[in-house]
């Protein structure tokens, strides 16, 4: 029988964001390999599994791990918060198997990533086009993070920020906000969600013109508008272009 790892987007962290293909393919499988801080997320919720974890930057071994316990005739489940493949561990994981020439099957269970879920906490922000960029430039040139993030504003894409801060990345989100501000009203509005989903879960509404003194760190995601973004009733809402007659405006 072909060896299976499959790799799971587990949401924010807790079961009750977490789909049923999700919580399935968890209580099944043989051993559950993660970065160390996700690994004591799940580890609450289902403790009669066995673990293994490597620390953060450690992704390639992390899958070198997953590889070498499947070959051993174990189901493995690879987890990343949110959703698998959306900065998630699937394409590593794809990459480690096939350099290593592995008979192993790969399945990717989706999960509710970030940008969602943060969306769903602040209203409907993400009704119409949207970019989501990570600030993070230990993957990616920062260079070529300004040019997406310019990109996106020129095409007044509502942009989802990962990553925005960290104690040694501390200007890069003072910089995306910039480079935004030349093609967006100070006004625009703006969403904030912390530890979405989990218990120290925090969200706020905020504008462009405010953001770089707002409190966020790597644990944010923040969700800045188009052009038609508004806030109403403290939800903030970017229309999808339907015309509402004035009748059911009452």
């Amino acid at each position: 029988m072909q060896p299976i790892i499959y790799a799971v987007g587990f949401g924010p962290g807790d079961q009750l964001y977490m789909t049923t293909q999700a919580v399935s393919v968890l209580q099944k499988v043989d051993i559950i390999v993660g970065y160390t801080t996700y690994v004591k997320l799940l580890q609450e919720q289902f403790p009669e599994k066995q673990f293994l974890s490597t620390p953060m930057r450690q992704e390639v071994e992390r899958c070198q791990l997953a590889v070498q316990v499947a070959l051993q005739g174990k189901t493995v489940a690879m987890v990343s918060s949110g959703d698998s493949g959306i900065y998630g561990m699937t394409g590593i994981l794809l990459e480690v198997v096939a350099a290593q020439g592995a008979n192993i099957q790969v399945v990717a269970v989706p999960g509710v990533t970030a940008a969602s879920a943060a969306a769903s906490l602040l209203g409907a922000p993400l009704m119409h086009d949207f970019a989501v960029i990570s600030l993070s430039d230990l993957m990616t040139p920062r260079s070529l993070i300004e040019k997406r993030i310019t990109c996106a504003a020129v095409a007044d894409f509502v942009i989802c920020l990962y990553n925005p801060k960290s104690k040694k990345r501390t200007d890069h989100l003072a910089q995306a906000t910039d480079l935004i501000a030349q093609y967006r009203k100070p006004e625009t509005p703006v969403g904030i969600v912390r530890h979405a989903g989990r218990a120290e879960q925090a969200v706020w509404l905020s504008t462009l013109e405010k953001l770089k003194e707002e409190p966020v760190d790597m644990f944010c995601v923040i969700l800045i508008g188009n052009s038609q973004t508004y806030v109403k009733d403290g939800k903030m809402i970017t229309p999808r272009g339907y015309q509402l007659e004035s009748e059911v405006m009452l």
